[in-house]
């Protein structure tokens, strides 16, 4: 069964292929503003896995035709942080913003996960949800913030910061799950699929050198 990942995040791309899968990407078209704007009252949680689940189904009908047995998985992440809920930073300045306002503090770093299963063609069986991880943020020097900005990667990432990246240097600690934090919650996900009837360990790839 081919695995699709609905999302053009290299690093979500990267911790499914560390964790054995080897999807195919097909990034989707969604009108994420439209979608948030349509629901200004429902809870984070609510809101990522909104986005997650329409990123799915346009990439799910899309392939429809050339991959009719294919799961599909789509995510959103957003950090919610004193009651705001934000995505990528606009610009550098944005940037260096919301990074002055996070410094000392914590976040909670939401990420909505869709998993659709095609049966010849058609949208078979879907399965949702969200997780939540706590990030405690350090104190960047205003030096080390100008470079972390100028090096352009708070911009390519929801909340403008990322684990796995150069801010890694900058988050003092987190609670919860680090994957999602990166931006797809392997635990979650694992449920998720087996909420649409696939058993993780039957989409691990044999270049993995799982079983």
């Amino acid at each position: 069964m081919h695995v699709v990942l609905a999302s053009a995040s290299p690093a979500r791309l990267s911790v499914l292929r560390s964790a054995g899968l080897d999807p195919l990407v097909e990034v989707s078209d969604v009108d994420e503003e439209a979608l948030l704007a349509a629901v200004p009252d429902a809870s984070p949680g609510e809101k990522v896995t909104r986005l997650a689940g329409a990123k799915a189904t346009t990439v799910a009908r899309r392939i429809a035709d050339t991959r009719p047995d294919a799961v599909v998985i789509g995510c959103d992440s957003m950090l919610h942080i004193d009651g705001e809920l934000v995505g990528k930073p606009v610009d550098a300045d944005q940037a260096r913003k919301r990074w002055r306002a996070m410094a000392g503090g914590t976040g909670e770093l939401v990420t909505g996960h869709a998993v659709l299963r095609l049966a010849d063609g058609e949208i078979d069986r879907v399965a949702e949800g969200h997780a939540v991880t706590t990030v405690r943020f350090g104190e960047p020097t205003e030096d080390e913030l100008e470079a972390y900005v100028a090096s352009g990667e708070p911009m390519a990432v929801a909340g403008a910061f990322t684990l796995d990246g150069l801010s890694g240097w900058f988050v003092e600690g987190i609670d919860g799950d680090p994957s999602n934090v990166i931006g797809i919650s392997l635990p979650l996900t694992r449920r998720l699929l087996a909420g649409v009837g696939v058993p993780v360990t039957t989409l691990w790839s044999p270049a993995s050198g799982r079983p």
